[in-house]
């Protein structure tokens, strides 16, 4: 079980310290722990908790009718406010609440909702990526444990990997676009979207997948001589070693334009030669794509 101070409830939940500390002394809605310096200490249910309520919060439930539910009570409004409501920020949250508990079924019914009404693309770029950028903040708090984002992150590279066999069927007029993670890394659901969005716009791909070594990238380029290289650098290769590999990258296929994005290029800093493109969002790979 881990453990949360009131910054990390604040941050992750969007209601200020302030206001749970308000909200302990008034309504006993939340019944911290305590060390014994007197700071306050949150588990993984007071987390749940302010979660439910701050969603209902932002549809109009007053706090003090929320305190006055019970726990099933409170869960069952909740279900009712994410099925009858579908904005981004809302599925967001549900996503969240679906990964702490490990429940994949409720994933499946926002995923498939989403889909329907956004369509596949729409519900990637506003909702995974911003649920998955979430997890980033709960992994560096500590609030989220390896089952947990395993086993949220395998069920999108699942609806991913679906997504892509539906694109089979297009016909290839466009660029072609060998797609790679550097040796060592292994985050791949971005590599996956991208894949997904250059076939989507009748592009060819070719894709190596995880931990390539350059050697195999570079067997694999002579034999296709594509147009475009694209890549992921999230940890590896790390800090000093990131310049040298992309220098290395424009050096041995200058024949092609490489376009790369990841924790370890973007806002770094790195010196980009004539054939690269470093991309901050998914929307520049849709842009590049589409012409």
């Amino acid at each position: 079980m881990s453990t949360y101070s009131i910054r990390d409830l604040e941050q992750l939940s969007g209601i200020k310290a302030h206001t749970l500390r308000i909200w302990e002394q008034r309504y006993a809605i939340i019944a911290p722990q305590r060390t014994d310096t007197n700071i306050r200490t949150y588990d993984d249910q007071d987390l749940k908790l302010v979660l439910n309520i701050s969603l209902l919060k932002d549809h109009g439930y007053k706090i003090s009718e929320i305190s006055k539910l019970s726990p099933d009570e409170l869960a069952s409004e909740v279900i009712k406010v994410s099925d009858r409501q579908v904005t981004y920020p809302d599925q967001i949250h549900a996503l969240t609440l679906s990964m702490l508990d490990l429940d994949e079924d409720r994933f499946e019914k926002i995923i498939n909702t989403n889909i329907l009404q956004f369509g596949f693309e729409n519900t990637m770029i506003h909702i995974i990526y911003p649920f998955l950028n979430r997890i980033g903040t709960l992994w560096v708090t500590g609030s989220v444990g390896p089952a947990q984002e395993h086993f949220i992150t395998n069920l999108i590279r699942q609806k991913i990997i679906v997504a892509i066999d539906g694109q089979s069927k297009h016909t290839v007029t466009g660029k072609k676009y060998l797609l790679f993670l550097p040796e060592g890394e292994f985050h791949e659901i971005s590599l996956l979207f991208a894949n997904y969005i250059i076939r989507a716009r009748s592009n060819k791909v070719i894709y190596l997948g995880q931990s390539l070594p350059f050697e195999e990238l570079a067997y694999a380029y002579e034999r296709h001589k594509p147009d475009y290289l694209f890549t992921v650098i999230t940890s590896h290769p790390s800090n000093h070693e990131v310049q040298p590999y992309v220098n290395r990258l424009a050096k041995t296929f200058s024949d092609s334009h490489i376009i790369m994005t990841g924790y370890q290029v973007v806002g770094q800093d790195i010196d980009s030669p004539d054939n690269t493109t470093i991309i901050n969002q998914i929307n520049d790979l849709v842009r590049i794509a589409t012409n």
